[in-house]
């Protein structure tokens, strides 16, 4: 067996159960986010849109995915997740089908981000809302805190944005 060194090795289902090859983002910088939709860090999706729309034009984009493992904060159905994205943030990024991001049944994905970048937890995903910003190689860059908003990450993804692949 291979061991993953990019985003390209993985698959994940998106939020409307289809199985969407990682890879089809190799050549763009991705922000990577376990989200939920009763966190107290939720507002945080109004400024993932807004990187995504400030920024998909020159190769950006944002992934999230729902996490259920904090707080039982995300305990609703890919179907409610996805309405309460759209109809309450204008969520356009694409979104995913729940995973977990700790413990025996975490997502190969998340596995692999936390041996890239471990955090104050060492590897373990301490709450919704961290954020992974990959390179356009498919390589991870850095790891952000659930607490770092996203605005605060526009130095990082313009000069991700700017870098050579």
């Amino acid at each position: 067996m291979s061991v993953a060194t990019t985003l390209g090795d993985f698959t994940a289902t998106t939020i409307d159960g289809k199985d969407q090859e990682l890879g089809t983002y190799l050549g763009d910088v991705v922000l990577v986010v376990n989200t939920a939709s009763q966190c107290g860090f939720t507002p945080q999706y109004e400024g993932l849109q807004r990187l995504y729309e400030t920024y998909a034009g020159r190769g950006f984009t944002v992934l999230g995915f729902p996490c259920d493992q904090f707080g039982h904060q995300e305990p609703g159905t890919e179907d409610e997740i996805a309405s309460f994205c759209e109809t309450s943030y204008g969520v356009s990024f694409p979104m995913f089908a729940k995973v977990e991001v700790n413990g025996k049944h975490t997502h190969p994905l998340y596995t692999w981000l936390k041996s890239e970048k471990s955090g104050l937890l060492g590897g373990a995903i301490k709450w919704n809302f961290t954020k992974f910003l990959i390179g356009r190689d498919g390589t991870v860059v850095d790891r952000y805190a659930p607490q770092t908003a996203p605005a605060e990450l526009v130095e990082d993804i313009e000069k991700e944005l700017a870098a050579e692949v």
